[in-house]
């Protein structure tokens, strides 16, 4: 009677079923080598922001971009929650040219809820995996400079209080951080050299700002849609990518949420950075998806020269 070795014994199934896992991580080779040390500003917003469950895995994809080798910085707003804390102090909310109208007594609303609830939470939730995130606002090491900011409607220059435009950015203490394996956390409020008040930054303007400073890879923008839509509403197809100029020619007739976003992917790719994307922030890790496989998520902006690549 022939007796197996207990080695021999073992089902050659069990050894395979891990190797799903091994392929996808094979497959995520390429993206990992060319994206090795590189700085990816990612804006953080909309429903991303609000739901738990979203919430949770866009902090295990910043983490996980930052041990696959990334440098990620993190810029947030808080549109939702600026909002519920204003209606609580009975300041009414009012969006012209697809930016928050803000008061000196809404501002304070916004510098709280950015700097003391939405960034608090978020460097919460990227630290559970580690010390990694650390929080700075716009005004911290003059990171972000601003001027009064009016936007022109129908001809007219209109006022819409304390919303800054950035002026300067000192990349400094950002750097600091990356060297130092860090994860920042920016809110986009400012302070102004002119009149030294602090001002209410759009934060898809702020991350774009920051992109272009820092020499980034890749700006990402999350958003509550899908991607930049062809013929919205009309068809809901994906334009699923676009170089400067064409996206340039589409801007005067986008909805005005989505202006902000795509102005600043074009300054972004304008000023340096190689990709600009504006993803489904709704998806769970759309961030991975979008980073590290061929089937992208959301829309691409490209400089013009790799248009055709």
């Amino acid at each position: 009677m022939t007796v197996n070795h207990p080695e021999e014994r073992k089902s050659p199934t069990r050894k395979h079923t891990a190797l799903p896992k091994a392929q996808i991580l094979i497959e995520a080779l390429p993206w990992l080598t060319r994206h090795h040390g590189k700085t990816v500003v990612i804006k953080f917003g909309g429903n991303a922001m609000i739901d738990e469950d979203l919430k949770a895995a866009f902090a295990q994809d910043v983490v996980f971009l930052r041990h696959a080798g990334l440098k990620p910085v993190v810029v947030h707003g808080g549109g939702p929650q600026i909002s519920a804390a204003l209606d609580k102090h009975g300041i009414v909310s009012e969006f012209k040219a697809g930016l928050r109208v803000t008061t000196e007594d809404a501002m304070d609303v916004v510098r709280m809820v950015l700097a003391g609830q939405v960034q608090r939470e978020l460097v919460g939730l990227l630290n559970q995996h580690g010390p990694l995130a650390v929080g700075l606002t716009g005004e911290d090491a003059h990171t972000l400079t601003a001027t009064k900011h009016q936007p022109e409607i129908d001809g007219e220059l209109v006022d819409i209080g304390r919303v800054g435009e950035i002026t300067e950015i000192d990349t400094g203490a950002i750097e600091a951080l990356l060297a130092d394996g860090r994860i920042p956390v920016v809110s986009s409020i400012a302070r102004s050299q002119d009149d030294h008040h602090v001002y209410n930054v759009n934060a898809d303007t702020a991350a774009a700002a920051l992109a272009a400073a820092l020499g980034a890879e890749t700006l990402m923008v999350l958003t509550d849609v899908e991607g930049l839509y062809e013929d919205w509403p009309n068809s809901d197809e994906v334009i699923s990518r676009l170089t400067a100029s064409e996206l340039e020619k589409l801007l005067p007739d986008l909805s005005s949420g989505m202006v902000p976003k795509m102005e600043g992917c074009l300054h972004a790719v304008r000023g340096g950075v190689t990709t600009a994307r504006v993803i489904d922030g709704r998806v769970q890790h759309s961030i991975l998806l979008e980073i590290f496989t061929d089937e992208g998520i959301g829309t691409m902006v490209v400089p013009d020269e790799q248009g055709e690549s």
